[in-house]
């Protein structure tokens, strides 16, 4: 049976939806190994997701383009930008979910939209229009509420909105697809990895010396973790417009939010819902925005505005 337009979006949208709900649901994941250091988890997941990446793009006979990309020089400085990003992400995300701040961990991805618009803005000189301004105002207003509720800057989940927004400005220009990216980005990151776990070798708290059995195998397995929600996103991503993706993608950070608050009894007081209502607002504002500018009648105009992405990046969040 040949498959038309209609049935290759649906299976693209449900490649998407199972893709981020598997990325909210890693913070399970993450969770039955947090006794351990983070800085020690993040350089086994490079180690591994990098054997896995490029065990994945040596499959589709991808290595003469990695190695291709490597060889241009401006592809490989946007490679090694990308794998420091990347790595200041995942370890903002590890460390918070091991420090019990799921919650923030949330904030930090429902803001990586708002911080993709300001790069839009700022950057490539995109024109915001009324609805984004007060979006931001709102983002702005979120921050320092949530500031006072904290008691403290919510640095994590600033770090990871910022890495994960400027991860997508890079990757908007990356001549790799998301394979061949992530396997790339993780390499150039294989001497920090290696340094991470030789530095925790033997000592009395790491894995080498107290992991189990089991937790030696979630520890093998965050590589392949990693992987599939590409594979099913790198499948979305051809079948799916962004517009579409952009709103799924909020699927992320809902998961964190319900795990935080619900599983793990984060504490949510008045003003801290207070800063997540105001983020939302903003997220809906552009959402709605955005739908409603795609399907409006499109005028003739010689220098039309571009439209902010929302999609941050094709590269995975967790």
């Amino acid at each position: 049976m040949r498959s038309t337009p209609a049935t290759e979006s649906a299976r693209g949208i449900q490649a998407a939806v199972v893709a981020y709900v598997l990325w909210g649901l890693v913070t399970l994941y993450w969770k039955e190994l947090a006794s351990f250091r983070p800085f020690e988890l993040i350089g086994w997941r490079l180690v591994s997701t990098v054997l896995v990446m490029l065990t994945v793009v040596a499959h589709q006979g991808g290595l003469g383009g990695l190695w291709r990309g490597f060889a241009d020089r401006s592809t490989r400085w946007r490679i090694v930008v990308a794998g420091i990003l990347l790595t200041v992400n995942w370890t903002s995300y590890v460390w918070a979910v091991t420090n019990d701040r799921v919650l923030e961990t949330a904030l930090g991805y429902f803001m990586s939209p708002l911080g993709t618009m300001v790069l839009g803005i700022t950057v490539l000189r995109e024109r915001p229009t009324t609805v984004q301004r007060l979006a931001l105002g709102c983002a702005v207003v979120a921050v320092v509420v949530l500031t006072a509720s904290y008691g403290r800057v919510p640095w994590a989940a600033l770090a990871i909105a910022v890495s994960w927004s400027t991860y997508g400005l890079v990757k908007r220009s990356m001549e790799l697809d998301a394979f061949q990216g992530l396997a790339g980005e993780t390499l150039v990151m294989a001497p920090l990895a290696v340094a991470l776990v030789a530095t925790g070798w033997g000592h009395a708290e790491s894995l080498t010396s107290t992991a189990s059995a089991g937790e030696w195998a979630l520890v093998a397995g965050t590589g392949v973790v990693t992987a599939v929600p590409l594979v099913l996103f790198g499948i979305a991503a051809r079948l799916v417009p962004f517009t579409i993706l952009g709103v799924l993608q909020y699927i992320v950070p809902i998961v964190n939010f319900v795990l935080g608050w619900a599983v793990y009894d984060e504490t949510l007081p008045a003003p801290r819902v207070v800063g997540f209502v105001l983020v939302w607002i903003a997220l809906a504002a552009i959402t709605v925005e955005q739908v409603h500018r795609l399907r409006r009648p499109r005028a003739v105009d010689p220098t039309p505005e571009a439209p902010v992405p929302l999609a941050p990046s094709t590269g995975a969040p967790t």
